[in-house]
């Protein structure tokens, strides 16, 4: 099935620049979002504790949320997860309180709204479990970058190609991280999840280009490299939307529909899928033309002559 009807032959090289131009705002942007406003970090990067409870009807939210405030809980997180008499409950860390009193409080404030409320045990996060988790994401993200380089500098023989895909996928995440210090969306380990399927779904557009990129400059080495991106990029066009749009589908249902313990998630891909999109052309590929991309690079054991004499 393709999206277009007819061959496509749009000059995206031509005006690459002016995406440079908006990406670097918006990387600018996210950057300042997130050392002036910060994230609103859950529980599992700050500590604290995590119950869940089940109430015989449906649970009313903003008296649970009023009620542990005037238990004296600062800001408490309170999300319906399951059906809706089943809540989330998140409190951040009070280093006043003992875990007994931070239990009993809880108890008392939940009884005042539904005498049969069924309380799980509550979990409780230390700041140091919170600060190891943080942590692990970041290097969890640091070596996804190190191997996506060294794996297309193997696959493709350039770090021309390598050093655009990790721009590339830089981008992304990037502009996520700025999107949540923007809304406060809670930044949980579900937010780190998709910060890496984001990272690999880009990846897989960007893989795709490339191996067309390969196959165009094995055809003709003698086409000018802009015009070989050019072509690629049009030639899997219609395969990108395709791809993009059913996933967006799917994604933008699990945001409407998916409540509260699914919305970081959902954000975080339906940026992810958009900012992907033109990254793996304007980006990926852009750079590596602007770092002197040519069919000698991808085909290391031809050169001088040698591509003189080939078609």
């Amino acid at each position: 099935m393709e999206f277009f009807h007819k061959k496509t032959n749009f000059s995206f090289m031509a005006t690459r620049r002016i995406w440079y131009v908006l990406s670097a705002l918006l990387m600018i942007g996210s950057i300042a979002l997130f050392f002036t406003r910060g994230l609103n970090l859950a529980v599992d990067f700050t500590g604290g504790a995590v119950a869940e409870v089940t109430f015989t009807d449906a649970a009313p939210i903003e008296r649970i949320r009023t009620g542990l405030e005037q238990a004296g809980f600062h800001e408490p997180s309170v999300t319906n997860f399951g059906s809706s008499r089943d809540v989330s409950i998140r409190l951040p860390p009070d280093s006043t309180l003992s875990v007994d009193q931070v239990r009993e409080r809880v108890t008392t404030a939940l009884q005042g709204i539904d005498p049969d409320v069924v309380i799980q045990p509550i979990e409780f996060v230390g700041p140091q479990v919170g600060v190891e988790l943080r942590n692990a994401a970041i290097w969890a993200l640091l070596f996804t970058f190190a191997g996506i380089f060294v794996y297309i500098i193997f696959s493709f023989h350039t770090w021309r190609l390598s050093a655009g895909a990790t721009l590339a996928l830089l981008h992304d995440p990037i502009l996520i991280i700025g999107w949540f210090a923007l809304s406060q969306t809670t930044f949980d380990l579900a937010v780190i999840a998709a910060l890496l399927a984001t990272v690999g779904y880009s990846l897989n557009d960007t893989i795709i280009i490339f191996d067309r990129i390969r196959e165009r400059f094995e055809a003709n080495r003698r086409l000018e490299p802009v015009m070989v991106l050019d072509q690629s990029v049009n030639q899997t066009l219609s395969r990108t939307i395709m791809t993009k749009l059913t996933t967006l589908i799917v994604v933008v249902a699990l945001l409407i529909f998916g409540g509260p313990a699914l919305r970081g998630f959902s954000e975080a891909l339906v940026i992810g899928i958009l900012a992907g999109t033109y990254s793996s052309i304007y980006i990926s590929s852009a750079v590596a033309l602007d770092l002197g991309l040519k069919a000698e690079h991808v085909f290391p054991t031809v050169r001088g002559r040698e591509v003189d004499s080939l078609p």
